[in-house]
């Protein structure tokens, strides 16, 4: 389905990096890639490119393995990385996978050349795919250790020209405190980037944190579960929490 010019002029963001935690592919299962959950997030994004939004994804390894978890337990700190870039790049396959299942073209870019796993990431080709109605999908991090996939979603937002950066959690935003330990917490419904750096929130690691300011990439965090919510991100309703 083409996006008309009706649909066009609703949304608030014509160009987005929507940041997947891979945590929230595990859906209630405790490891892997929930196929539901996987199903439905792949919906979402097809109805969003439906609108006429070009979508750009990067996706966390967290739920089949993290560098900085296996580092705590003996791993090398820069092979547990590579092994968590490599996480990251099995969801991308998954997640591209799904998409293709319901008609929306998408493609895999690696970080580091896995040709034919995914085609070599480079800014120009990313953003002709997306002006081309395919999702990007950007796995392997920044290619280097040391760097979170937060950070390489900040990269890879400024790369591709992103309006935002779409935080999807599995919470409604950005509190006080943690709000599934703490009841009091309060949410906030906009926040500085330097009043999260204060506060120590952990919104995203200070390294993207800092990159985002710096290149004046504003942040949504909002939560991914609710079906509905990324198009009503987009479309400029006040869900979740932003960053600017």
């Amino acid at each position: 389905m083409n996006p008309n010019s009706q649909d066009i002029s609703m949304l608030k963001y014509n160009r987005i990096l929507l940041k997947l935690s891979g945590e929230s592919l595990m859906g209630a299962q405790g490891y892997g890639i929930d196929t539901d959950r996987l199903s439905d997030y792949a919906t979402q994004i097809a109805e969003l490119v439906n609108k006429g939004v070009e979508v750009a994804i990067v996706i966390g390894g967290g739920n089949i393995f993290r560098g900085l978890s296996g580092a705590a337990k003996g791993f090398n700190r820069v092979k547990g990385d590579q092994m968590g870039m490599l996480a990251t790049v099995i969801n991308s396959l998954a997640l591209s996978s799904a998409l293709e299942a319901i008609g929306q073209r998408a493609r895999v870019f690696t970080a580091i050349n896995m040709f034919p796993i995914g085609e070599h990431y480079s800014n120009r080709r990313a953003i002709e795919a997306v002006e081309n109605g395919e999702v990007a999908i950007m796995a392997g991090g920044t290619g280097n250790p040391f760097f979170t996939t937060d950070t390489g979603s900040a990269l890879r937002g400024i790369e591709v020209e992103a309006d935002v950066m779409l935080k999807g959690t599995r919470v409604d935003g950005i509190y006080t405190a943690d709000p599934e330990k703490d009841p009091t917490a309060v949410k906030f419904e906009q926040i500085t980037y330097d009043e999260v750096i204060a506060r120590g929130l952990r919104v995203m690691d200070l390294t993207a944190t800092a990159l985002c300011k710096e290149n004046h990439l504003p942040i949504v965090v909002f939560d991914m579960d609710t079906p509905g919510n990324l198009l009503k991100v987009c479309e400029g309703e006040p869900i979740g929490t932003t960053v600017y």
